[in-house]
């Protein structure tokens, strides 16, 4: 259908074209919705910086960039961004139904498996990732060149710290992620993270790829 109207691939996901991420942008369109987010985050980033070549950094960066888009859209996945060394993507009902949590926690396992987590050696790039279900603001934000489509509210907050605090190899999950995902969090180990800027602690699962399977009821 793209390919008969002249429309482009959205870069966000190619699977979709670029036509209605283009007129929300335009008419500042959004609104609240549930959807997973995971975000990923390599571990010891600024050590392996320091000891590399800044081309050979670059090049780490880009097979990182690579294998985590091919996760995200192979699970019907929006690519919000990259920022830096870290991974935001955003899985939402219009291309997963109801599955977006399930979907979403199968991306941050393909994508440890896809850095070598899990296998016989090290992993070329140590990774953590946090996955969170909840109610988001997503459209678009920002005005004229500046114009972004992304989510905001305390869920992304939540998705964004778990990352930061996961250890390499490991994906924390939320209670309420790992709920909708239908995750059997019996063989999982239970974490309680107090996350940087909330009051409240945060029920978890660690799920580590090699580890105890996540396995759905």
């Amino acid at each position: 259908m793209r390919t008969v109207f002249g429309k482009t691939p959205a870069e966000s996901n190619p699977n979709l074209c670029s036509a209605c991420f283009t007129f929300v942008t335009n008419n500042h369109g959004g609104a609240e919705i549930e959807i997973s987010l995971l975000f990923a985050d390599i571990r010891g980033s600024t050590s392996l910086a320091e000891t590399m070549a800044p081309g050979a950094y670059r090049k780490l960066l880009d097979r990182f960039y690579n294998v985590s888009a091919d996760a995200v859209f192979a699970n019907d996945g929006f690519l919000d961004k990259f920022v830096g060394d870290e991974l935001v993507a955003t899985f939402v009902p219009l291309m997963t139904d109801e599955q977006h949590a399930i979907r979403a926690v199968d991306a941050a396992r393909a994508l440890m498996k896809a850095t070598g987590h899990g296998g016989a050696g090290e992993p070329w790039v140590p990774l953590g990732a946090g996955v969170h279900t909840g109610r988001v603001w997503m459209g678009a934000v920002g005005e004229g060149a500046a114009a972004n489509m992304t989510a905001l509210g305390d869920t992304v907050n939540v998705a964004s710290r778990l990352a930061s605090v996961a250890e390499a190899g490991e994906i924390l999950i939320t209670a309420d992620a790992a709920l909708a995902a239908g995750v059997d969090t019996a063989t999982l180990p239970h974490k309680s993270l107090e996350l940087k800027g909330r009051q409240q602690l945060m029920e978890v699962v660690s799920l580590r790829i090699g580890g105890p399977a996540a396995a759905r009821a």
